[in-house]
């Protein structure tokens, strides 16, 4: 049973962003601070990548744990109600997400996914950031990584 009313989680629901949300802005200002230029939202590639540093062959997307399903995340939770819609709901968009990442990865595109859960702190780390743009030449990374 949830714990508001229909109405209340009909409005909560409805006040999520899909674009410039706050783990989205932390890590492009960050990018920018460190002198990097990017463009957001790129409608010509697969999944409209949430930054794309195209001098590098990178798209970024920043997943929020809950829709994107971060395997092992306490963030990853289920509502109980309409369980099984949920579910189908979920499925649909790692499927999506994944058809997306391979699309991009025939392009020959590198993807990074960077997790809600892992920009939750006050100061979040990011200084692995620039060198990996820079140097890094793996297809595809996921952080944080959660084991």
């Amino acid at each position: 049973m949830d714990v508001v009313s229909s109405k209340v989680r009909s409005r909560m629901m409805a006040g999520i962003k899909g674009k410039d949300t706050r783990p989205e802005l932390i890590v492009r200002r960050f990018i920018h601070s460190n002198g990097f230029r990017y463009r957001v939202h790129d409608p010509k590639l697969p999944g409209k990548p949430d930054l794309v540093m195209a001098k590098y062959g990178l798209a970024v997307f920043v997943d929020g744990c809950f829709w994107h399903r971060h395997q092992g995340c306490r963030y990853t939770t289920s509502p109980q109600q309409s369980s099984e819609r949920w579910q189908e709901k979920f499925k649909q968009n790692v499927l999506r997400d994944s058809q997306q990442r391979n699309q991009l990865l025939e392009l020959g595109w590198r993807v990074l996914v960077i997790w809600e859960c892992g920009l939750k702190q006050p100061s979040p780390d990011l200084s692995w950031l620039p060198n990996f743009i820079k140097t890094s030449r793996k297809p595809f990374m996921e952080w944080p990584v959660i084991s």
